[in-house]
Order: C-alpha cells, then sequence, then structure tokens
C-alpha cells in the first residue's frame, strides 16, 4: 500500500508518496507563479498536475490521500463547492472590521481572536458581502478542505488542525455553543481528526488518473503541523523551528497553553498538545532585500565574533502575531549601515532573538523545558543563522540547547504522507519505539 501526502505552501506545491514502511517512492513539485497562490483554479490545475507526476503503475498502488495547506486560508463556497468569492488568505487582516464581533462572542483566550483567523474572515464576508451572495454561501473551506473535496466529491469536511482558527472546540471535539449562536454557523464544515478517511475518491477521478477506486480520502493538516509531523519529533520538549517564509515555532507538551496576548495556542496531536505560534518575521523579509545567492555570501562574510549593534524587528508590513500579538505592530529596520552583510547580520540576528524569546514565552507559560529543536525550512541550510540561533537559545535557556539538529524529513509534503499512511498513531508509536532502544 501506498500513500500520498499533498503540500501546498506559501510559494507553491509539493507531493510525497510513501511506502508502508514509510520510503519516499515518488516526489514531485509546482512552484506557483504570479497570482496562482491566491488563484483556487491554479490550486486545482496544480493538484492535478501533482498527481499526474506520479508514474501510473504507483498511482494504482496509492491507498490513501491526504493534503495539507496554509493555516487560516480559508474559501466561502456554494452548494456545489464554488468559491463565490476570492479566498483570503493566511496573512490577510482585511477583515479585522469582524473582530469586535468575534471578540464579544469568543472566550478570551480562543484562537479566534485575530485578525487574521478563519472565524474572523467569517465573519468579515458575512458582515460586507451582498445579501445575493451571502444567501449562496453554504460552506466555509479551508484550503485543504477545498482540494480534498475536489477528491472526493462530497461536502468539504475540515480536519481539527484548520478548524482550531475557526472556533472548534479540539479538546471536546465539538463546536461550542457560543460559535454555534453565531450567523456563520450554517457554514461550519463537518470536523474530523487528522489522518481520518472522509471518503473514497471520486469515480471519475480515480479513473482520469488511474488510481485505485478504493483509495481513501483523508483528513488533512495545516502546512506547519505537517512539517512538524515529518520531522520525527514525539516527546514532549521536543520542538520544531520552520524557518520559512514566516518564522514557526511548535513545543510537544503533554498539556495546552493559550495566550492571546502574546499569539500562543494548542493543536491537539493525539495525545499530546502541540503549543507554539507563528511569527511574521521569516524568509519573507529577508526576500525583499537579498537574492539566494546574496544571501548565501552575505552571511558567509559576517564575523560572529563581533557583538551585533542593532536592534531590529524585521516584519515585511507592520503587523506581529507571536511573541507578540499587535496586528499593528511596526517593522523596525533602521539604522541601515552601508555594507550589506552588517545589515544581514542584524535581520538574522533579530530573527534568531525572536525565536528564543518565542520558546522562553512558552516556557515562562507552563511549557515543558526545551529538550531539542529539529529545524526545518529553507533557513535551515543557513550556518550563520544557525549559528546565532544555537547563541541566543543558550543564554535564554541557561543550557546548550543543539539547533543543529536538521529534520531528517523536512518536506510537509512527507509529514502530509505519514498522516495519511498511520494517522495520528505515529506518536505513540516512535515513542515506543524509543523506549525500547
Amino acid at each position: 500500500m501506498l500513500a500520498l501526502g499533498i503540500d501546498f505552501g506559501t510559494s507553491g506545491a509539493r507531493s510525497v508518496v510513501l511506502d508502508s514502511g514509510s520510503a519516499v517512492v515518488a516526489h514531485s513539485r509546482h512552484r506557483f507563479a504570479s497570482g496562482e497562490a491566491t488563484s483556487p483554479v491554479a490550486w486545482q490545475q496544480t493538484l492535478w498536475r501533482l498527481i499526474e507526476a506520479i508514474a501510473p503503475p504507483l498511482r494504482s498502488q496509492i491507498e490513501r490521500i491526504a493534503i495539507n495547506g496554509t493555516s487560516a486560508t480559508v474559501l466561502l463556497c456554494d452548494q456545489n463547492g464554488q468559491p463565490l468569492v476570492a479566498p483570503l488568505l493566511y496573512g490577510d487582516d482585511s477583515a479585522r472590521s469582524a473582530l469586535p464581533a468575534v471578540k464579544a462572542a469568543a472566550p478570551p483566550e480562543s484562537p479566534v481572536l485575530s485578525a487574521t483567523s478563519s472565524l474572523t474572515k467569517a465573519m468579515g464576508w458575512y458582515q460586507t458581502l451582498d445579501s445575493a451572495v451571502r444567501s449562496q454561501a453554504t460552506h466555509l473551506a479551508h484550503q485543504a478542505d477545498w482540494l480534498a473535496a475536489l477528491l472526493h466529491g462530497q461536502s468539504p469536511a475540515s480536519d481539527y488542525h484548520n478548524a482550531l482558527k475557526l472556533g472548534y472546540d479540539v479538546g471536546a471535539l465539538a463546536y461550542p455553543d457560543w460559535l454555534l449562536s453565531l450567523p456563520v454557523a450554517p457554514w461550519l464544515p463537518i470536523v474530523r481528526v487528522p489522518g481520518e478517511a472522509i471518503a473514497p475518491i471520486l469515480p471519475a477521478v480515480a479513473k482520469q488518473f488511474s488510481l485505485s477506486p478504493t483509495c481513501q480520502v483523508c483528513a488533512g493538516t495545516t502546512d506547519s503541523i505537517a512539517a512538524f509531523l515529518a520531522s520525527g519529533a514525539c516527546d514532549p520538549g521536543e520542538a520544531v523551528t520552520s524557518l520559512g517564509s514566516t518564522l514557526v515555532l511548535k513545543l510537544l507538551s503533554r498539556q495546552p497553553i493559550n495566550n492571546q496576548a502574546f499569539g500562543i495556542y494548542s493543536h491537539r496531536l493525539g495525545d499530546l498538545w502541540l503549543v507554539g505560534g507563528a511569527s511574521n518575521t521569516g524568509g519573507a523579509v529577508l526576500q525583499q532585500f537579498f537574492s539566494a545567492e546574496q544571501l548565501t555570501e552575505l552571511s558567509a562574510q559576517i564575523d560572529l565574533s563581533q557583538p551585533c549593534p542593532l536592534h531590529y524587528y524585521p516584519l515585511a508590513a507592520p503587523g506581529e502575531r507571536f511573541p507578540i500579538n499587535d496586528p499593528d505592530y511596526p517593522p523596525q529596520l533602521t539604522p541601515r549601515p552601508p555594507q550589506d552583510r552588517e545589515f544581514l547580520y542584524g535581520l538574522l540576528n533579530a530573527m534568531a532573538r525572536i525565536e528564543a524569546e518565542g520558546y522562553q514565552k512558552l516556557s515562562s507559560l507552563g511549557g515543558p523545558p526545551l529538550q531539542r529543536v529539529y529545524t526545518a525550512g529553507g533557513g535551515a541550510q543557513n550556518l550563520t543563522w544557525q549559528r546565532l540561533r544555537q547563541r541566543w537559545l543558550s543564554a535564554k535557556t541557561g543550557r546548550t540547547i543543539d539547533v543543529a539538529v536538521i529534520a531528517p524529513h523536512t518536506e510537509a509534503a512527507y509529514g502530509t504522507a505519514r498522516l495519511a499512511m498511520n494517522g495520528l498513531s505515529q506518536f505513540t508509536e516512535l515513542r515506543s519505539e524509543r523506549s525500547k532502544n
């Protein structure tokens, strides 16, 4: 049996096919052209392209498929699953005028209390859409939900990772009463356990792509959790830092931590909790100023024996989510020194500081002591950034934290394929294997 995992991230989409031993037997990728990251039509074309890239003999052996998408990227659909308006992407805060209505309904520590949450976006649509358009709306779907529905043909079903920022109670595994009293309640999707089978693949899709007619389409997850699933981390105190377009911290804990003042929320992960948050700093800021070649060249020129005199807070635009939660928080990128390498030093040093402050905040709020940090994402290859992170984490925790542990698998598509194959039981199994060794 084979399992297919598909990752829709911020810059492109990837697929990985695993066998029952978690070995990669096929993979492909597609980088988004201009406009494709925001276009459902392009998403669908990309989905078909990724499946077509798998050799037909392998396609026929795929029995489980799961898809991840960017967290809080949502669509409003009609009864046929067709988007009625343009989707709102993960970082879009254009619905912030609806936030007071969300605050009036939701508990004080709910993850929905953000200008970019799925629920805020849904309430924004309800408040601003023309009544004729609104009357056609029947389903709210996250990116992963909508893409999976293209494969199984039923109404979009979500998972409790994507649904967290919609207000789903991941402790009780149910929508809370306060959410069901809101006017958007009729749009709420059914929520499944990540990795749980939703429905068999549509016969027409199976025939078109020579897929097994018994293949099950499974509930997915978010892109950052998929990257965590790929890492192999399974014990409380282990964490994954994803150095991608943004800076995402995830720490395994036995207890949930939710604190909206600092942008901290907890995802349920089987019998454990994945606590953390996502900062808007990261690779997207670096790409505003430097090409990939310049980043490599200039990073090698930075003299780490000299202290960095610059105190930046690198953001591509105003607004921060974690460890400061302020939609108006301003970027701090001045003064800019004349030497590009010194400017880059200031940016990387600040990002390393923000990561360390994030883990320090999690610890101070009851998280387990940080034991190990796996590193994923494109920034994981930057040795200068790695050394700065080591320096800051050691300073904030008072002991040496190894950040050079590159996750053996960093592709979110790999984690999604593991989710499709084994569900969330993989954590119990991994811990059992470690205890034997």
